[in-house]
């Protein structure tokens, strides 16, 4: 079974977003890990869609017709909000540092507790937790 990408690899300048599209490949060719399947569409793959204006099921509709990486950003910046350096940077600051000291923090604690985390007072964000929870260096 697969992970998806990092958080922090970008997709048209956009941190997470190849990681939407990667759970979204992986999910149909059945090998996406299975406790990724619950909040497919949901958590950061709904608030990347809705800071972008997109629709989730559209975009997923749109990656599974083969489009490539590039593709896919092109078709956010031609369909939803075209961002600019400053939406990218906003966006970028916010996504990485969810979890830590704010209304995502009980949500980290839940989850590192879920996976026997709780005692890595070391992963302060959401996209520590993932690097750490899928073998990667934070």
């Amino acid at each position: 079974m697969k992970t998806p990408r990092s958080p922090y690899e970008k997709v048209g300048g956009l941190v997470f977003l190849g990681r939407t599209i990667d759970k979204i490949r992986y999910k149909a060719e059945g090998v996406l890990r299975e406790d990724f399947h619950e909040l497919m569409g949901k958590g950061f793959d709904a608030r990347i869609m809705s800071y972008l204006e997109l629709n989730y099921d559209e975009f997923a509709e749109f990656v599974l017709s083969g489009a490539s990486d590039e593709q896919c950003a092109t078709y956010c910046s031609g369909k939803g909000r075209r961002p600019n350096d400053d939406l990218i940077l906003i966006w970028n600051d916010f996504a990485c540092k969810r979890g830590c000291r704010d209304s995502a923090s009980a949500r980290l604690e839940d989850f590192k507790k879920q996976s026997n985390l709780s005692h890595r007072a070391d992963v302060t964000t959401i996209f520590e937790f993932m690097e750490v929870d899928e073998n990667r260096k934070p």
